[in-house]
């Protein structure tokens, strides 16, 4: 396992736009101290490209949290897309069929893949628009389908929502198409795990659940959302961090990103997050994991 001296949580946006405010970068560094801010190039917000930048040419050897999903769910029909016959073999085809369909969509959008004529039938667009595939036949709930590490964080109390749902405040689909874009550009550049293997050095993207590091920060209840610096600093000093700066309130893309920066320093050496039970060969190549789902 690399001996990782940087910790770099990204909170991720979906949103149409050249910058968004809803996209927050957390550093935090093996020596200790606070995590921080990384403040973006422009005051309107980050844009996704200078966060491709930026993942391509990491200091030392960072641990990278991703708040998406980097795959879409395989293992409950053999297939992400069963029934068409462009459905990709593994996580990266994926990728790559995602980016090229896309490839008339500005800023890493993904409006070119949810309005494709076959891959449409597959999403939940909103509210009583639902593709004819949204859900398998015999579906005993309308909610859509999960990955198995989505089945994981269920298990320790987290809700999370199909990468299928396109449809409100929760949802992570628009999130998780765009930076499976972001994903397919690095290729060669930085290894993603588990979709690669752990290297021996060297920096690493993960998959992050934010509530998932705020369980673990202490933050309870159906709301895992820290909005102000009192209950920030709350949840890092039960991981062990020294406090942030800052009196009132912070939007949540910060908070979530300074949260789980320290949090992956603090749990980053522990094996078993990088051995989860559920985790097979076949589970990694095509739907991936979120670190920290066990």
């Amino acid at each position: 396992m690399p001996r990782f001296t940087h910790f770099l949580a990204v909170d991720w946006s979906g949103a149409k736009g050249a910058r968004q405010k809803g996209i927050a970068l957390a550093l935090a560094c093996i020596e200790g101290g606070p995590p921080a801010l990384l403040s973006p190039p422009d005051p309107r917000g980050w844009a996704r490209g200078e966060v491709l930048a930026l993942l391509a040419d990491l200091p030392g050897s960072t641990l990278v949290g991703l708040d998406l999903g980097i795959g879409l769910p395989f293992a409950d029909a053999g297939a992400f897309f069963p029934g068409w016959d462009a459905s990709p073999a593994d996580a990266r085809a994926l990728w790559a069929l995602i980016d090229r369909l896309c490839a008339d969509d500005p800023n890493l959008e993904a409006g070119g893949f949810v309005t494709h004529p076959e891959a449409s039938r597959y999403f939940r667009h909103g509210k009583g628009l639902e593709g004819d595939r949204f859900l398998l036949p015999g579906a005993s709930t309308r909610e859509g389908r999960f990955r198995r590490a989505e089945a994981a964080q269920r298990a320790q109390g987290v809700r999370p929502v199909s990468n299928f749902n396109l449809v409100g405040a929760a949802q992570v689909g628009k999130s998780s198409l765009t930076g499976m874009r972001m994903l397919h550009r690095l290729a060669g550049q930085v290894p993603v795990w588990p979709i690669d293997p752990l290297p021996a050095e060297g920096s690493v993207v993960t998959e992050i659940y934010t509530s998932v590091a705020a369980r673990l920060g202490g933050v309870t209840g159906s709301a895992t959302k820290l909005r102000s610096f009192a209950a920030l600093n709350d949840a890092l000093d039960l991981l062990g961090s020294p406090p942030v700066k800052g009196t009132g309130s912070i939007d949540d893309h910060s908070s979530d990103a300074l949260l789980t920066a320290a949090w992956l320093r603090k749990v980053h050496g522990q094996r078993d997050l990088w051995h989860p039970p559920s985790l097979t060969p076949d589970i990694a190549r095509t739907e991936g994991w979120t670190f920290g789902a066990f």
